[in-house]
């Protein structure tokens, strides 16, 4: 009986792990759960300030010079293309622009403090930015790519021309003239290009 319960319990085990593999089931962890929900803040916030002329695409899949990324929300508009990354980072940042790495320090419900490393979300935008560039080039579209980062907790522990703290930072970076001027028909084949890629 013994045996049966054990045999019964990896045969389990064994079908959840390949049902895992086959159809990409995936427990969330709270650190994706946090952002998701980080990133429907941001979006809503997004949405709030957006103009008949803005296109706003959300979790947009690409690939481009060999690297791949997924970005939280790209806005298109006759001012350009903006690229708006989410960190819903709790408790306190600390390092710099150039760090590959930051430090995020939080205190558990009883009172104890730990730490553990994040990606530096700068670097993370930059790259964004290559790859979305480098996309669109591909599809001869010359186009100047911004891209900033937007932290939720607003707890940045830098202050960069690549961090919006406020939505008033997240519309005037939007709607201001820029490097770039787009048509309509410009604007329209980087959307069909961008959704193409999901």
């Amino acid at each position: 009986m013994i045996l049966a319960v054990v045999i019964g319990f990896i045969v389990v085990v064994l079908l959840t792990s390949f049902f895992q593999r086959v159809f990409h089931i995936h427990e969330e962890t709270q650190q994706k759960k946090a952002g998701r929900y980080g990133e429907k803040i941001a979006t809503a916030v997004i949405r709030e300030i957006l103009t008949t002329d803005d296109k706003l695409l959300t979790n947009v899949p690409i690939r481009a010079a060999g690297k791949q990324t997924e970005l939280d929300n790209v806005i298109i508009n006759s001012n350009g293309v903006f690229i708006i990354e989410v960190k819903n980072l709790r408790g306190v940042l600390s390092g710099n622009e150039t760090d590959p790495d930051w430090l995020q320090t939080k205190s558990s419900s009883g009172g104890e403090f730990y730490q553990k490393t994040v990606k530096n979300p700068i670097k993370q935008v930059k790259r964004q930015i290559f790859i979305l560039a480098s996309l669109l080039k591909a599809y001869h579209l010359h186009v100047w790519v911004e891209g900033y980062v937007f932290f939720v907790e607003q707890n940045s522990p830098i202050k960069s021309e690549y961090v919006l703290k406020t939505q008033r930072d997240i519309e005037r970076k939007i709607h201001s003239k820029g490097k770039t001027i787009l048509s309509k028909s410009e604007q329209n084949h980087i959307v069909e290009t961008l959704i193409k890629g999901k």
